[in-house]
């Protein structure tokens, strides 16, 4: 029960801090992040891109009350550290080149300082341990965070929709690892979920205020490093491949968006307007609808993954067969939809 109470403490600090801090930092600093409209941007005006901020600054000071509070296992602690520093250095990055637009920071040097947050938590013991060699499990490290990190801020293409996602996976993600016993994933997940739901009124507020890759990629990197950072079942040897189930939707979203630039002979680097939900826009879908649909999918895949950690070998192959239609029927659907 004590246990509970610090878990519910926990989220509601970062909820508190968070909603505290995002209406002062839109008066006090929101001049100098702004977002103008131009090119994929159709927002009016320009936007204070604090959001990020606010969600760092809420889970980080919760994390740290909590840690005040509570006895961690020295070696959750030491997991934990990697976690603080790499995703410090993911929102620094992100906080630079919010600073810095429309220019923004080169992809070199984005992709460098990811790596070394990527890094960051192989040094802490936070990696991919379904292989027992580091030159298999490092590189595959470093492939998920860096990727994730990247989905989350190409999902920052419409209100709502980055965050919404960030929810459901978080979501997902506490539901599956609580009763672990990796309790700094539990007490990092619940915080960044109560910071999540503490922005989300921001994101469609009349004063409202984006993400910026700050938050978006924060938000990235964190729930992929808290994804490989514990153990999703004692009872099924396929529960390692949850957390492609978790995160399917991301990693869908940028699979496809990807795919459609590289048909037309594009850099999959280089923005575009190929995203599912531009393109879902194009059939006239309204916002609201598109971030339920986006939901709806995230909540369905976290469902499976659940089952997945509970499941024999047989009904994991069937899900995974099962995804797999379904996503190659619907990139089919999708890649006929005009945009241009």
């Amino acid at each position: 029960m004590k246990t509970f109470v610090l878990y519910l403490e926990c989220m509601l600090t970062a909820g508190l801090i968070t909603a505290i801090f995002l209406p002062l930092l839109r008066r006090w600093a929101g001049k100098f992040f702004l977002d103008a409209p131009g090119g994929l941007k159709k927002h009016a005006g320009k936007i204070p891109v604090l959001g990020g901020m606010g969600i760092f600054l809420g889970t980080m000071a919760s994390l740290i009350m909590i840690r005040l509070l509570t006895a961690f296992p020295s070696g959750t602690l030491h997991n934990l550290r990697g976690i603080v520093l790499g995703g410090s250095l993911i929102f620094l990055l992100g906080l630079i080149d919010d600073a810095r637009k429309p220019k923004g920071v080169p992809v070199g040097i984005k992709l460098g300082v990811q790596a070394a947050a990527a890094g960051a938590l192989i040094y802490y013991g936070v990696s991919i341990h379904a292989f027992s060699s580091p030159w298999i499990s490092w590189p595959l490290t470093f492939l998920w965070v860096v990727g994730l990190t990247n989905a989350f801020n190409l999902l920052d293409i419409m209100d709502g929709l980055c965050v919404s996602q960030a929810l459901v996976c978080t979501l997902g993600l506490t539901v599956i690892a609580l009763p672990s016993e990796y309790i700094y994933v539990n007490f990092a997940a619940l915080a960044l979920l109560g910071a999540c739901l503490a922005f989300w009124p921001y994101n469609h507020a009349r004063k409202k205020i984006f993400l910026g890759d700050s938050g978006a990629t924060f938000l990235g990197f964190m729930i992929a490093a808290l994804s490989i950072g514990t153990g999703y079942s004692e009872t099924s040897n396929w529960g390692f491949l949850a957390p492609l189930f978790i995160l399917a939707v991301p990693l869908f979203d940028t699979a496809f968006v990807s795919l459609a630039r590289l048909l037309k002979g594009k850099n999959p680097l280089k923005g575009s307007n190929d995203h599912i939900a531009l393109r879902l826009k194009k059939l006239n879908w309204k916002p609201p609808f598109i971030l339920a649909a986006f939901a709806t999918a995230g909540l369905f895949f976290n469902i499976l993954a659940f089952t997945l950690t509970h499941c024999c070998i047989e009904i994991a192959l069937a899900l995974f067969i099962f995804s797999a239609a379904a996503m190659g029927l619907v990139t089919l659907w999708l890649l006929h939809i005009k945009i241009e």
